[in-house]
This record gives C-alpha cells, structure tokens and sequence, in this order.
C-alpha cells in the first residue's frame, strides 16, 4: 500500500466512478447530505475486523438515518486477498444475524481485486464493485427498498452498468480513477 490517505481515495472513487458514472443511482443523494460515515479501520486481523464491524453495525442501527444513513469501512490493513475477503463475508453476514439485524443492515462488498462468480478476473463488470481498498459497505435495507422503489426500473441497474463499463473500457477506467 502507498503513503495515500485511504478514506480520500475511497471518497475519490466513490465521487469519480460510483456517482460519476451513475453506477449506483442511489449514492449521490446521501453523500450530497453527509450521511456517509467513512471509518478507516486500523485492524490488522480478521478478527480485529470482525469485531469493529459488529461496533459499526449497532452504531448504525441506533444512529439517526438524517446523520448516517450509511457506512463504509476502508481496511487497507487487512483482507487483502480477494479470496480471503470473499470468505469473511459469511463472517460479516454471521455478525448481522448475530445482532440480529437480519432485514435492518446488510454488508455490501468492495476490493480492488473484486471478481463476481464465474467472471474472468479482467472482465470489465468486475470493475462495478472494484474499490481502491478493501471495504465494506453497510446499507440499512429500509433505505435500500425506499431508493429502489422510488427508481424506475431497477432492474437495468446492472445491465447499464455494464454497458457503460464496456464503452469506458479498462484504459477509461484506469484514467478515472487515477490519481
């Protein structure tokens, strides 16, 4: 990892290519209000992660949504492993049951070295959840269904993402999301 402050690269990518390429509709609103709470995460361990996602999972449920809406958690220090990342996921959705926070919170996912199931790795709609460092995403579900509904459509979502990765293509979105 570089001297780079994680949280502005996060926030960067989060305002050049999530907001800017429209690839969660969803995104621009609340980061427009402040509602987008930025941890960076000193963990050094999974296990170290696991426990301030718990921490991060209570205070989002009992914080005000008009003041966090949403969490991202930047951990540059641990995970970074795109494998390794992809099996603490169940860990993650273990600790949301274990709060049980099963329909109130869920744990989206973000890596620089992101890879859906039965992609190739340098499969352009990879790069929809290719993130500058390991992160996770907590979104509450209220949120996500009152943003979905007011959508027209949110099932093309995906496809247009896609399409407009394939237009931008790997050297476009290396350019955008350079420093």
């Amino acid at each position: 990892m570089t001297a780079e402050d994680p949280i502005a690269a996060t926030r960067r990518w989060l305002e050049r290519a999530v907001i800017g390429l429209n690839l969660c509709p969803f995104a621009k609103a609340v980061l427009a209000k402040g509602q987008v709470r930025f941890v960076l995460s000193a963990a050094a361990t999974p296990e170290q992660l696991l426990e301030e996602l718990s921490s991060e999972l209570v205070l989002l449920e009992q914080s005000d949504p008009e003041r966090i809406d949403t969490t991202l958690i930047v951990h540059p220090q641990v995970l970074g492993d795109f494998l390794d990342f992809n099996d603490f996921l169940d860990l993650a959705d273990g600790a949301v049951a274990a709060l049980d926070l099963e329909g109130e919170i869920q744990v989206a996912s973000f890596h620089p070295d992101y890879q859906f199931a039965g992609t190739a790795y340098e499969d352009i709609g990879n790069c929809t959840n290719r993130s500058p460092y390991p992160t996770l995403h907590l979104l509450r579900e209220s949120s996500v269904e009152r943003a979905v509904a007011a959508f027209p459509n949110p099932d093309v979502i995906v496809e247009r993402n896609l399409a407009t990765l394939e237009q931008l293509g790997h050297e476009g979105w290396r350019k955008l999301t350079a420093e």
